[in-house]
């Protein structure tokens, strides 16, 4: 394949690439027309967000409604019991619970489960619908979870201890409620009891699948001793998380590990242990801040938190937000969880402003047109028979690329040509006469090239200076004379041919613009008249004459003439205003050529 070849295959190829992508652009539809009102959302995974290097599954994310995020309060039922979250392709709803929502406080708590967050997805996006007077209750907390996560602590509502995931695992001891907590309400251990998780089938940890236990925690002051935050003792292994003033450390299977981030008094921060895959792992804000290798193995029976289970080691602190799976959770997750749920939730979750139904319909109209289109496309691209059509587009969408060209580039040149003109007629309606050119200084603009280099008006002035400098100079011996009518008449012909010269290069390349808007129509009707023949001539075929049969065939015939007009439209209104802009400068051309002349013929006529 020769050059050339390749070079119009890739030109045709990029033609029908953007034609596509000009039908196929699609709007958001709207998920049920029940809900009047929408919130687009969106999880920035990016280096200004979460930040996260590989995808996280099942991820639960903390929505924060506030007043500035959400001016809608008063339009949502009382406990958000209209609240719905559909997931980015607008289709599909997305499992969530309310823990909390405070209309007249403008603040809201909600859970939702995002079935993948992916930094490889530049747009993770979701919707909350509200605004439905008659809806009824439909969070599920059991289902906002995956089947993983054992144990969700929030400390909300009056059953401090209640579980909600599915497993509505038992938790039993006493803890003062602490409504200025990190999210909503949260615990507060004081130091004298703690919470003890009851054994169950659902919290076994096993070695192939590992197990992670994640919390909030804040300490008014730090503990002066050893102290144990999290402690679970079964069949001869034991897990213990414990505190000893700003160190945090964690046992488990003979290994101790120590974490280089320390623990600082009276500020909330994300602490998790994770282990799988042969490994110990200890997270401080999402972070991982140690690990050990560590072989794993089976580990049942009660998991206490502030203390050990017979009561010793005790620690005062707050909590919020307890977690516990069996399986190994993947830093990004612990990354995701620590953002999002802490101070940094609006810089991960990005609130677009709310929607109504009234201003979608448009858009949604605007979907089934490009529904439409899409069909139609996919009628001339997607059907091996429609070779013609093909080419006909394909001619036109090379033909809209070049003109586009011709158009830009034109347009700067011209665009140059207009300015340094104008910086031209300035200097040359300011000579003056000087000691060395008492002629007003008429040939002092002559070696300025590089400023009017782009000006049509100073090539002409040039050139007729030096047609009169090789006519003017006068033999060795011989006394100057003047310019007679004959040199004059010679000097004309110059300037004319010049000013010919330099409107050839003005119009140069317009022919293709001209080629476009006579033969861009024409091009497209040939496509239209071909494909229209072809659908009648299988109708003759098959005898059917079924309008479902027809309409697409017929459709995909008159794109070849859209296409057409798509080129010649834009072409014709692009030759009309560069025309206009080399009529201009050649308007000026001519009257400067009169000019020159005139001063010619006083300087140096006879």
């Amino acid at each position: 394949m020769s050059l050339a070849t390749l070079r119009r295959s890739t030109y045709l190829r990029c033609a029908l690439c953007a034609l596509a992508l000009a039908f196929t652009q699609s709007a958001s539809a709207w998920w049920a027309k029940e809900w009047t009102q929408r919130k687009p959302l969106a999880v920035d995974t990016g280096t200004t967000g979460a930040n996260l290097a590989a995808a996280v599954n099942d991820a639960p994310l903390l929505l924060r409604l506030h007043a500035g995020n959400f001016p809608q309060f008063l339009n949502v039922r009382e406990g958000g019991l209209d609240l719905r979250f559909v997931a980015g392709d607008d289709q599909t709803p997305l499992k969530y619970h309310v823990e909390k929502f405070d209309a007249a406080a403008q603040m809201a708590l909600v859970w939702v489960k995002l079935p993948v967050v992916n930094p490889q997805t530049p747009d993770n996006r979701l919707f909350m619908y509200f605004g439905n007077a008659q809806a009824v209750d439909a969070a599920d907390p059991g289902a906002s979870f995956d089947a993983d996560t054992a144990l969700a602590l929030h400390f909300a509502g009056p059953t401090l201890l209640a579980d909600s995931t599915a497993y509505q695992t038992q938790v039993s001891g006493t803890a003062v409620p602490n409504p200025a907590s990190l999210i909503g309400q949260g615990a507060l251990l004081d130091g004298s009891n703690v919470l003890t998780v009851a054994d169950a089938p659902q919290l076994r940890f096993t070695a192939d699948k590992g197990f992670t236990i994640a919390m909030w925690t804040r300490f008014d002051s730090l503990p002066s001793g050893a102290a144990r935050l999290v402690e679970r003792s079964g069949a001869g292994q034991r897990l213990a998380v414990s505190v000893n003033g700003a160190e945090l450390s964690v046992e488990y299977a003979g290994q101790r590990v120590v974490s280089t981030t320390p623990l600082v008094a009276a500020t909330w921060q994300h602490i998790a242990v994770s282990a799988g895959g042969g490994e110990l792992r200890l997270f401080v804000d999402g972070r991982l801040a140690g690990s050990a290798a560590v072989t794993l193995a089976d580990l049942d029976g009660p998991i206490t938190l502030g203390g050990v289970g017979d009561g010793s080691a005790r620690v005062a602190v707050a909590l919020d937000e307890v977690e516990v799976s069996t399986v190994a959770r993947s830093a990004e997750y612990l990354a995701l969880a620590s953002t999002v749920q802490g101070t940094q939730n609006d810089r991960v979750i990005t609130y677009a402003a709310d929607e109504s139904a009234d201003s979608a319909a448009g858009g949604e109209g605007e979907a089934h047109a490009v529904g439409h289109f899409t069909i139609i496309f996919q009628s001339v691209f997607g059907n091996k028979d429609a070779l013609v059509e093909q080419l006909v587009i394909g001619v036109c969408g090379v033909m809209m690329i070049i003109a586009a060209l011709v158009m830009v580039l034109k347009g700067i040149s011209l665009g140059r040509a207009r300015k340094a003109t104008a910086q031209f007629l300035t200097a040359y309606e300011a000579l003056a006469p000087t000691v060395d050119d008492p002629n007003q200084g008429f040939t002092s603009l002559y070696d300025r090239a590089r400023a009017f280099k782009d000006s049509p008006l100073f090539r002409v002035y040039r050139r007729g200076l030096d047609e009169v400098r090789s006519r003017f100079s006068p033999a060795v011996g011989a006394a100057p004379v003047g310019l007679d009518d004959k040199a004059m008449m010679s000097l004309r012909a110059v300037l004319d041919a010049v000013m010919v010269r330099e409107g050839q290069k003005l119009n140069s390349q317009l022919v293709l613009l001209t080629i476009a808007i006579s033969g861009g129509p024409f091009i497209g009707l040939l496509g239209t008249v071909v494909g229209v023949m072809v659908t009648f001539a299988a109708i003759a075929a098959t005898g059917d004459v079924n309008i479902a049969a027809i309409a697409p065939g017929m459709a995909a015939a008159l794109l070849a003439t859209v296409a057409g007009l798509g080129v010649a439209i834009p072409s014709l209104f692009g030759y009309n205003y560069l025309g206009a802009r080399v009529k201009d400068i050649s308007a000026d051309m001519h009257v400067f050529a009169d000019e020159f002349m005139a001063r010619v013929n006083e300087y140096y006529g006879r």
